[in-house]
């Protein structure tokens, strides 16, 4: 098979999440005997597209025509009738629903793209020609397939945990399992895990565990809604789950739009696939890979059941919304639909776009490609969605793309393009998972997983990510995978825990601000050990998996992204708090003026710092003091938490009674302590930041 046309591999070969087709940036033909005008208007070539089927982009005064014909060989656009005539065109309708936003969808253009239907047998390329000779015809995009996810997963041992856990943040009796969550670095169950390796994200939810407000738009197979550790966190169309279902009137038209929005039946999303409200998880062929990744997000915490999500709440009904847009459906491909699912997503008040899926790594050469190219009706989708603000925390919507698992040096399309975030996979060592993408176009890492060999030479899989699965495919509901797939909605994840803060505490953001929040609050990658023998600090090596070659990871360093997400660094930015490092069992000088401004400023730090009790006992703190513009500070357990320390604004002395002086502030500061070394450039850093 060529290679340039694998999607996805199964877990025991190369693991990728991306949709294949061949290079779709090239032009229709090599230019011989075509206009050099009607070449341009091209976005794509006719490889892999589906037949019988081109997207059309109008001119303005063609629109309406369109819209309003009850014929498409009688619009009233004479050239695209003469075209529809002679191909024997069966339809032509607007790619976008209309009946939402029209307004704004129209000022964006989205109104202009068509769809037309005509018999497969017509040769694709002669009619894609014909339609951009004609003058009412800006761009031609062959409706280029996708193909759906083949991960493999792995389900868990059903005579394994089914109580409620007696330690732990929550009582989900597989939290304990979720290494990805909180690395204990436990050997025994775990050979290759690493203490600390994981998104950090338990001091996270002891600030907000989530937001019902708050919706995550999974495009993806579909998220079994009914799923006992999914359904009470499912987004839920009110008015269509109590209207009327979908019914045919004598006259062929139908009823049962309950909310208007020009979906049927969309109660807790859309099955764009096979164009039904219907969700649909257990299609021949469908992996779960869309419950997986909606677990991840919002499996409901607290529960006494299954496995935690990262913003599931906390057990009342206070967890993320998950809207499913499903745009793979066992083997059925699917074409524009997920320019219309990202638009559908947007309509209906999504906030995350989260995307497990992909082109294939180097199908779209660059950004400019993909724009104006490759995918231009997807791109102007992604745009509204981008510029649809549906919640009060952000002026915008934000969209998360996995890297892809083909382990080249680049990032898929979309998620490569520079306004999307592109999520790379660590294994539960903390490195490159062997299969990641990397390098141009990749923003962030976050645990992705990986299985691994025992000492039988089996395989294991609790390397990789744990989470919900259907219960139709699967008994017990819950299995591993592994791929960036899993790496995605780890950020989407944290991403909608961050909102759901900034809800909390009355914050707000621009998109450029808040995507540059995630991308920065983050942890370096530890690709150094100390070789004692050699006394100096070495690369650190791994073992791949399926061949159990030894490799080192030096060609991954700098090029994994911005870090890896911190759920605590990320709270603590939205917060507008100081994150610093400190060295377990190490004591640490801190000078509190470096934290506040630069220069000649008016603050006198009093000898005081206020611990709160449990923030104390997590952290293990001992022996703090102030000592001039200093705070020396020694934590001996592995943590993080907000310590404050007292300030006097202008002057030496606070003001009050019979004094004229400064004001009492209070500075926060946010300590992260880690017992591991991070080395850079010759530098070595205490606690995982450079």
């Amino acid at each position: 098979m060529n290679k340039s046309k694998i999607l996805l591999i199964a877990l025991a070969s190369m693991l990728a999440v991306s949709c294949a087709t061949d290079r779709v940036d090239q032009p229709v033909s090599d230019g011989a005997g075509v206009d050099a005008a009607v070449a341009q208007k091209f976005v794509n070539n006719s490889t892999e597209a589906a037949l019988g089927e081109l997207v059309l982009y109008v001119d303005e005064s063609s629109v309406d025509a369109l819209v309003e014909a009850t014929n498409v060989t009688n619009t009233g656009v004479q050239e695209i009738d003469a075209v529809a005539a002679e191909i024997g065109a069966t339809s032509i309708s607007q790619v976008f629903n209309m009946k939402v936003n029209a307004d704004r969808k129209k000022a964006m253009g989205l109104d202009r793209w068509f769809v037309v239907n005509f018999p497969e047998d017509q040769n694709l390329d002669v009619v894609a020609q014909k339609f951009a000779e004609t003058n009412a015809v800006k761009r031609v995009q062959f409706a280029t397939r996708l193909v759906a996810p083949k991960l493999e997963a792995h389900p868990v041992d059903l005579m394994a945990v089914t109580r409620a856990a007696e330690e732990g943040f929550f009582n989900d009796p597989r939290l304990a399992e979720q290494w990805h969550y909180k690395n204990t670095g436990n050997k025994k169950s775990l050979p290759m895990s690493v203490e600390g390796e994981d998104i950090n994200v338990e001091p996270a939810w002891e600030l907000t565990t989530g937001s019902n407000s708050i919706i995550v738009a999974v495009m993806d197979e579909g998220v079994d809604y009914d799923h006992e550790d999914l359904k009470a966190n499912m987004w839920v169309n009110e008015k269509e789950l109590n209207g009327k279902p979908k019914t045919q009137l004598e006259d062929g038209t139908y009823e049962g739009d309950d909310d208007g929005n020009g979906y049927y039946d969309d109660i807790y999303g859309y099955n764009f696939v096979r164009d039904q409200g219907q969700i649909v998880v257990d299609a021949e062929g469908d992996s779960g890979h869309g419950t997986h990744v909606a677990g991840t997000i919002a499996a409901v915490n607290n529960n006494s059941l299954g496995v935690s999500g990262i913003a599931g709440g906390s057990g009342n009904n206070d967890g993320v919304r998950i809207m499913s847009c499903q745009i793979f459906c066992g083997d059925k491909s699917l074409n524009v639909g997920t320019a219309k699912a990202t638009v559908y997503a947007a309509d209906n008040g999504a906030v995350i776009l989260q995307n497990s899926w992909g082109y294939p790594a180097g199908s779209v050469a660059n950004d400019n490609s993909f724009k104006n190219g490759a995918h231009s009706v997807e791109y102007d989708a992604y745009k509204y969605f981008a510029a649809t603000k549906n919640h009060p925390a952000v002026d915008g919507g934000v969209i998360i793309f996995a890297a892809g698992n083909e382990g080249y040096p680049t990032a898929t399309y979309p998620g490569a393009y520079n306004e999307f975030i592109s999520v790379t996979a660590l294994a539960a060592d903390g490195l490159p998972a062997y299969y990641t993408c990397y390098d141009k176009g990749c923003n962030i890492a976050a645990p992705g997983g990986e299985y691994y060999r025992n000492e039988y030479t089996h395989f294991e899989y609790n390397g990789c990510v744990l989470s919900t699965l259907p219960k139709s495919l699967y008994p017990d509901g819950y299995g591993w995978m592994q791929g960036t797939s899993m790496a995605c909605p780890h950020v989407s994840g944290v991403a909608a825990l961050a909102l759901s803060y900034a809800e909390k505490i009355g914050k707000s953001f621009t998109l450029e601000q808040f995507k540059s929040i995630l991308l920065t609050s983050v942890r370096n990658i530890n690709f150094y050990e100390y070789d004692k023998e050699a006394d100096a600090y070495k690369v650190r090596k791994r073992v791949q998996p399926m061949s159990l070659r030894e490799y080192t990871t030096e060609a991954y360093i700098g090029k994994m992204g911005t870090g890896v997400v911190d759920a605590y660094r990320v709270l603590m930015s939205v917060r507008g708090t100081t994150c610093l490092p400190v060295l377990v069992g190490e004591e640490t000088k801190i000078n509190l003026m470096s934290l506040i401004a630069d220069g000649n400023i008016s603050i006198t730090t009093l000898q005081d710092v206020i611990i709160e009790d449990d923030v104390r006992e997590r952290l293990g703190i001992c022996n703090e003091t102030v000592f001039g513009d200093d705070l020396i500070i020694t934590c001996t357990k592995p943590g993080a938490g907000v310590i404050k320390v007292l300030m006097i604004a202008g002057g030496d002395k606070v003001g009050g009674g019979q004094t004229t002086g400064g004001m009492r502030i209070e500075k926060e500061i946010a300590l992260i302590a880690r017992e591991d070394y991070v080395v850079d450039n010759g530098a070595i850093t205490p606690g995982g930041w450079l």
